[in-house]
């Protein structure tokens, strides 16, 4: 073995780390991966910044944490199905996914895991905030967790609020799907299937319901969830520059680009990994 250790810095309290030292577009040998999966699974997400990820070498990298995935509405870049471009060009007002989620609850097994790397950002502003959900089901009373760990939540991808943020995309890149609604179940309270914790799963832009209640019955308490997973004191906030990239566990963080840069593009790179069952 030789004597080598990942720069792992946390960014906030709550989660996140950036790692440094590292070129995750050259060829990692497996203590590097297994070293980078620790610290992904410890801080839910992960950040490196100044890398040089061209497709070939960025599609590399995510093979040796999973298997990319396709995304079911939007086309891949030419030449590599499972990347897809995540924009928003000056003159649109909406930004791709720019709500409070966890990537595609609505299939059946959601990623494990997504990837996204910044081409081109704007001057300021276009930064992405991050909620770990293992701190949101902690701190719930033990009351509403014993009445949620017995509940299934329903998600669809066409809740009203996120289909708008896909619009400006599927005017130019939809895929045959895009018009059809996925729908699935999952269990409210996820246990992670790495780490064994619990962790809640459910999302503003895309629950819809608890399975066996109306949308109607299922709203105060939804409603109530999906501000409390989202608390400040669950967060931390990245700042892109072009070449970074994040690296965010799907089962237990949630995410929101915010949309405060208006007149400017954003471009990014995003590939997804396939995902696991939850349970």
């Amino acid at each position: 073995m030789r004597n080598w250790q990942l720069d792992v810095r946390p960014i906030a309290g709550a989660l996140g780390a950036e790692i440094h030292g590292i070129d995750i577009g050259g060829d990692l040998d497996d203590e590097q991966v297994a070293a980078i999966r620790r610290a992904w699974l410890e801080h839910c997400v992960v950040f490196f910044r100044d890398q040089t990820l061209p497709p070939e070498r960025f599609m590399a990298f995510a093979a040796r944490f999973g298997r990319p995935i396709e995304y079911p509405f939007v086309k891949g870049i030419e030449g590599y199905p499972k990347i897809i471009q995540v924009a928003k060009f000056e003159n649109e007002k909406m930004n791709f996914g720019g709500i409070w989620h966890a990537d595609t609850t609505y299939l059946e097994d959601p990623p494990i895991a997504t990837m996204l790397v910044a081409r081109e950002v704007p001057p300021v502003g276009g930064d992405t905030l991050f909620a770990n959900q293992y701190l949101a089901y902690e701190m719930l009373s033990a009351g509403l967790k014993q009445t949620l760990d017995g509940l299934i939540g329903v998600s669809s991808s066409a809740k009203a609020d996120v289909t708008k943020t896909r619009e400006d995309r599927l005017k130019t890149s939809a895929t045959d799907e895009a018009g059809h609604e996925f729908i699935a179940e999952h269990p409210v309270v996820r246990v992670h299937a790495e780490t064994g914790r619990k962790a809640l799963y459910v999302n503003f832009a895309h629950t819809v319901r608890f399975k066996g209640w109306t949308e109607a019955e299922s709203r105060p308490l939804l409603d109530f969830l999906f501000q409390h997973q989202v608390r400040p004191e669950f967060t931390c906030r990245f700042d892109w520059q072009p070449g970074s990239l994040a690296f965010w566990d799907n089962r237990c963080a949630q995410h929101n680009p915010i949309n405060d840069y208006q007149g400017y593009r954003r471009i990014m790179h995003r590939i997804t990994l396939a995902g696991d069952k939850s349970a």
